[in-house]
Protein backbone atom coordinates (compact mmCIF):
# COMPACT_ATOMS: atom_id res chain seq x y z
CA UNK A 1 0.00 0.00 0.00
CA UNK A 2 3.23 2.38 1.16
CA UNK A 3 4.74 2.16 -2.08
CA UNK A 4 1.58 1.74 -4.19
CA UNK A 5 1.02 5.91 -2.83
CA UNK A 6 4.84 6.70 -3.20
CA UNK A 7 4.75 5.47 -7.04
CA UNK A 8 1.37 7.54 -7.43
CA UNK A 9 2.23 10.99 -5.73
CA UNK A 10 5.74 9.94 -7.92
CA UNK A 11 3.70 10.03 -11.19
CA UNK A 12 1.67 12.85 -9.90
CA UNK A 13 4.45 15.10 -9.02
CA UNK A 14 6.39 14.15 -12.05
CA UNK A 15 3.46 14.84 -14.28
CA UNK A 16 2.65 18.76 -12.61
CA UNK A 17 6.47 19.46 -12.35
CA UNK A 18 6.39 18.81 -16.50
CA UNK A 19 3.73 20.87 -17.57
CA UNK A 20 4.70 23.48 -15.10
CA UNK A 21 8.11 23.28 -16.34
CA UNK A 22 7.04 24.93 -19.68
CA UNK A 23 3.86 27.26 -18.65
CA UNK A 24 4.64 29.04 -21.77
CA UNK A 25 3.86 26.42 -23.80
CA UNK A 26 0.83 24.64 -21.71
CA UNK A 27 -0.81 27.70 -19.50
CA UNK A 28 -0.47 31.01 -21.71
CA UNK A 29 -1.54 29.82 -24.78
CA UNK A 30 -5.81 28.22 -23.58
CA UNK A 31 -5.16 31.14 -21.39
CA UNK A 32 -4.66 33.42 -24.55
CA UNK A 33 -7.23 31.75 -26.66
CA UNK A 34 -9.93 32.29 -24.82
CA UNK A 35 -9.48 35.85 -24.25
CA UNK A 36 -10.00 35.84 -27.87
CA UNK A 37 -13.19 34.14 -27.54
CA UNK A 38 -14.37 36.50 -24.71
CA UNK A 39 -12.91 39.50 -26.68
CA UNK A 40 -14.68 38.51 -30.40
CA UNK A 41 -17.68 36.44 -29.34
CA UNK A 42 -18.68 38.24 -26.16
CA UNK A 43 -17.86 41.57 -26.58
CA UNK A 44 -18.37 42.38 -30.40
CA UNK A 45 -20.34 39.91 -31.46
CA UNK A 46 -22.42 39.25 -27.97
CA UNK A 47 -23.58 42.65 -27.99
CA UNK A 48 -25.94 42.12 -31.29
CA UNK A 49 -27.00 39.07 -29.85
CA UNK A 50 -28.65 40.41 -26.97
CA UNK A 51 -29.57 38.14 -24.15
CA UNK A 52 -29.27 34.02 -24.41
CA UNK A 53 -31.32 32.09 -21.51
CA UNK A 54 -32.67 35.03 -19.88
CA UNK A 55 -28.59 36.55 -19.23
CA UNK A 56 -25.89 38.42 -21.05
CA UNK A 57 -25.10 36.42 -24.58
CA UNK A 58 -21.10 36.85 -22.55
CA UNK A 59 -22.14 35.41 -19.84
CA UNK A 60 -24.33 32.22 -21.14
CA UNK A 61 -20.90 31.80 -23.23
CA UNK A 62 -18.41 31.82 -20.56
CA UNK A 63 -19.09 28.38 -18.41
CA UNK A 64 -18.88 26.39 -22.10
CA UNK A 65 -15.45 28.62 -22.73
CA UNK A 66 -14.02 27.62 -19.54
CA UNK A 67 -15.04 24.12 -19.70
CA UNK A 68 -13.73 23.64 -23.15
CA UNK A 69 -10.36 24.69 -22.10
CA UNK A 70 -10.56 22.52 -19.20
CA UNK A 71 -11.56 19.14 -20.95
CA UNK A 72 -9.28 19.86 -24.11
CA UNK A 73 -6.05 20.32 -21.68
CA UNK A 74 -6.43 17.36 -19.59
CA UNK A 75 -6.94 15.51 -22.59
CA UNK A 76 -3.98 16.35 -24.30
CA UNK A 77 -1.79 16.56 -21.14
CA UNK A 78 -2.06 13.12 -20.51
CA UNK A 79 -1.86 11.87 -24.31
CA UNK A 80 1.27 13.73 -25.28
CA UNK A 81 3.07 12.68 -21.60
CA UNK A 82 2.04 9.26 -21.74
CA UNK A 83 2.87 8.89 -25.11
CA UNK A 84 6.18 10.63 -25.18
CA UNK A 85 6.96 7.88 -21.86
CA UNK A 86 5.83 5.28 -24.11
CA UNK A 87 8.24 7.11 -26.76
CA UNK A 88 11.07 7.45 -25.01
CA UNK A 89 11.04 3.13 -23.47
CA UNK A 90 10.33 4.69 -20.00
CA UNK A 91 6.90 3.28 -19.70
CA UNK A 92 8.17 -0.56 -19.48
CA UNK A 93 10.22 0.31 -16.36
CA UNK A 94 7.09 0.99 -15.08
CA UNK A 95 4.92 -2.49 -16.75
CA UNK A 96 7.84 -4.68 -15.34
CA UNK A 97 8.11 -2.52 -11.67
CA UNK A 98 5.34 -4.10 -9.26
CA UNK A 99 3.32 -0.54 -9.67
CA UNK A 100 -0.24 -1.75 -10.30
CA UNK A 101 -1.60 -0.76 -13.45
CA UNK A 102 -4.86 1.38 -10.89
CA UNK A 103 -1.18 3.84 -9.51
CA UNK A 104 -0.12 4.17 -13.21
CA UNK A 105 -3.55 5.38 -14.18
CA UNK A 106 -4.68 7.28 -11.58
CA UNK A 107 -0.85 8.66 -11.47
CA UNK A 108 -1.51 10.43 -14.87
CA UNK A 109 -5.36 11.02 -14.81
CA UNK A 110 -4.69 13.26 -11.58
CA UNK A 111 -2.11 15.14 -13.66
CA UNK A 112 -4.53 15.67 -16.18
CA UNK A 113 -7.05 16.58 -14.11
CA UNK A 114 -4.95 19.34 -12.24
CA UNK A 115 -3.62 21.13 -15.84
CA UNK A 116 -7.41 20.96 -17.12
CA UNK A 117 -8.40 22.38 -13.86
CA UNK A 118 -5.44 24.87 -13.49
CA UNK A 119 -6.54 26.10 -16.81
CA UNK A 120 -10.13 26.55 -15.92
CA UNK A 121 -9.53 28.69 -12.87
CA UNK A 122 -7.28 30.94 -14.69
CA UNK A 123 -10.01 31.40 -17.51
CA UNK A 124 -12.50 31.98 -15.43
CA UNK A 125 -10.00 34.75 -13.48
CA UNK A 126 -9.66 36.22 -16.86
CA UNK A 127 -13.85 36.15 -17.37
CA UNK A 128 -13.94 38.45 -14.57
CA UNK A 129 -12.63 41.22 -16.30
CA UNK A 130 -15.20 40.88 -18.93
CA UNK A 131 -18.13 39.57 -17.03
CA UNK A 132 -19.56 39.10 -13.08
CA UNK A 133 -21.64 36.34 -11.60
CA UNK A 134 -23.52 35.01 -8.84
CA UNK A 135 -22.71 31.81 -8.98
CA UNK A 136 -25.61 28.92 -8.62
CA UNK A 137 -23.88 26.58 -7.37
CA UNK A 138 -20.69 26.28 -6.07
CA UNK A 139 -21.11 22.26 -5.58
CA UNK A 140 -21.96 21.24 -9.26
CA UNK A 141 -19.68 23.31 -10.78
CA UNK A 142 -17.21 21.77 -8.70
CA UNK A 143 -18.21 17.86 -9.52
CA UNK A 144 -18.59 18.80 -12.96
CA UNK A 145 -15.16 20.09 -13.37
CA UNK A 146 -13.61 17.21 -11.58
CA UNK A 147 -15.57 14.52 -13.65
CA UNK A 148 -14.98 16.20 -16.74
CA UNK A 149 -11.39 16.46 -16.88
CA UNK A 150 -11.30 12.92 -15.47
CA UNK A 151 -13.33 11.39 -17.74
CA UNK A 152 -11.04 13.40 -20.98
CA UNK A 153 -7.59 12.56 -18.82
CA UNK A 154 -8.70 8.74 -18.95
CA UNK A 155 -9.26 9.22 -22.85
CA UNK A 156 -6.04 11.10 -23.57
CA UNK A 157 -4.45 8.28 -21.58
CA UNK A 158 -6.43 5.58 -24.44
CA UNK A 159 -5.21 8.13 -27.41
CA UNK A 160 -1.60 7.80 -25.90
CA UNK A 161 -1.68 3.95 -25.64
CA UNK A 162 -2.89 3.32 -29.35
CA UNK A 163 -0.83 6.31 -31.11
CA UNK A 164 2.53 5.58 -33.09
CA UNK A 165 3.43 8.95 -33.87
CA UNK A 166 3.54 12.38 -31.93
CA UNK A 167 0.80 12.92 -34.90
CA UNK A 168 -1.46 10.96 -33.32
CA UNK A 169 -2.09 12.67 -30.41
CA UNK A 170 -3.02 15.00 -32.08
CA UNK A 171 -5.98 13.59 -34.49
CA UNK A 172 -9.03 13.08 -31.69
CA UNK A 173 -8.62 16.69 -30.62
CA UNK A 174 -8.99 18.09 -34.22
CA UNK A 175 -11.19 16.15 -35.45
CA UNK A 176 -13.15 14.82 -32.59
CA UNK A 177 -13.08 16.50 -29.46
CA UNK A 178 -13.14 20.60 -31.25
CA UNK A 179 -16.29 19.32 -33.42
CA UNK A 180 -17.99 17.71 -30.49
CA UNK A 181 -17.05 21.11 -28.48
CA UNK A 182 -18.41 23.52 -30.97
CA UNK A 183 -21.71 21.65 -31.58
CA UNK A 184 -21.91 20.98 -27.80
CA UNK A 185 -23.71 24.11 -26.69
CA UNK A 186 -20.80 26.48 -25.52
CA UNK A 187 -22.02 29.29 -28.38
CA UNK A 188 -25.66 28.19 -28.46
CA UNK A 189 -28.65 26.79 -26.23
CA UNK A 190 -29.80 23.72 -28.29
CA UNK A 191 -33.24 24.51 -27.15
CA UNK A 192 -32.96 27.33 -30.10
CA UNK A 193 -32.60 24.01 -32.69
CA UNK A 194 -35.66 22.45 -34.44
CA UNK A 195 -36.77 19.16 -32.08
CA UNK A 196 -34.70 17.03 -34.82
CA UNK A 197 -31.53 18.38 -34.43
CA UNK A 198 -32.61 18.91 -30.48
CA UNK A 199 -32.02 14.98 -30.60
CA UNK A 200 -29.23 14.55 -32.82
CA UNK A 201 -27.48 16.86 -30.09
CA UNK A 202 -28.56 14.95 -27.27
CA UNK A 203 -26.55 11.95 -28.35
CA UNK A 204 -23.22 13.92 -27.81
CA UNK A 205 -22.10 13.52 -24.40
CA UNK A 206 -20.33 17.45 -24.15
CA UNK A 207 -23.39 18.56 -24.53
CA UNK A 208 -24.33 17.22 -21.25
CA UNK A 209 -20.97 18.53 -19.22
CA UNK A 210 -20.93 21.72 -20.58
CA UNK A 211 -24.66 22.29 -19.54
CA UNK A 212 -23.69 20.86 -16.35
CA UNK A 213 -21.38 23.59 -15.96
CA UNK A 214 -23.42 25.93 -17.08
CA UNK A 215 -26.25 25.28 -14.27
CA UNK A 216 -23.50 25.58 -11.60
CA UNK A 217 -23.11 29.39 -13.02
CA UNK A 218 -26.09 30.48 -14.32
CA UNK A 219 -28.83 27.91 -12.63
CA UNK A 220 -29.82 27.50 -16.64
CA UNK A 221 -29.69 24.02 -18.31
CA UNK A 222 -30.97 22.33 -21.42
CA UNK A 223 -30.96 19.08 -19.89
CA UNK A 224 -31.93 17.82 -16.57
CA UNK A 225 -28.54 18.41 -13.89
CA UNK A 226 -28.91 14.17 -13.32
CA UNK A 227 -28.82 13.43 -17.18
CA UNK A 228 -25.27 14.73 -16.89
CA UNK A 229 -23.61 12.91 -13.64
CA UNK A 230 -24.99 9.97 -15.66
CA UNK A 231 -23.21 10.60 -18.21
CA UNK A 232 -20.22 11.48 -16.60
CA UNK A 233 -20.44 8.38 -14.57
CA UNK A 234 -20.47 5.88 -17.11
CA UNK A 235 -17.98 7.56 -19.50
CA UNK A 236 -15.92 7.04 -16.22
CA UNK A 237 -16.08 4.02 -15.86
CA UNK A 238 -15.99 2.38 -19.39
CA UNK A 239 -12.87 4.35 -19.98
CA UNK A 240 -10.93 3.47 -16.74
CA UNK A 241 -12.17 0.01 -16.97
CA UNK A 242 -10.82 0.04 -20.70
CA UNK A 243 -7.46 1.58 -19.60
CA UNK A 244 -7.51 -1.01 -17.40
CA UNK A 245 -7.53 -3.68 -19.48
CA UNK A 246 -5.03 -2.04 -22.37
CA UNK A 247 -1.99 -1.24 -19.37
CA UNK A 248 -2.58 -4.59 -17.27
CA UNK A 249 -2.13 -6.18 -20.77
CA UNK A 250 0.98 -4.36 -22.06
CA UNK A 251 -1.67 -3.88 -25.32
CA UNK A 252 0.46 -0.89 -27.19
CA UNK A 253 3.21 -0.57 -24.55
CA UNK A 254 5.30 -3.96 -24.95
CA UNK A 255 8.08 -3.46 -27.85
Amino acid sequence: MRLGWIAFCTILRKEIRRFMRIWVQTIVPPVITMTLYFVIFGQLIGSRIGEMGGFSYMQFIVPGLIMMSSLTNAFTNVASSFYSTKFARNVEELLISPTSPHVIILGYMMGGMVRGICIGVLVTIVSLLFVSFEIHAWSVIFVTLLLTTATFALGGLINAVFAHSFDDISIVPTFVLTPLTYLGGVFYSIALLPPFWQAVSKLNPIVYMINGFRYGFLGISDVPLVYTFAVLSVFILALYGFAYYLISRGIGLRS
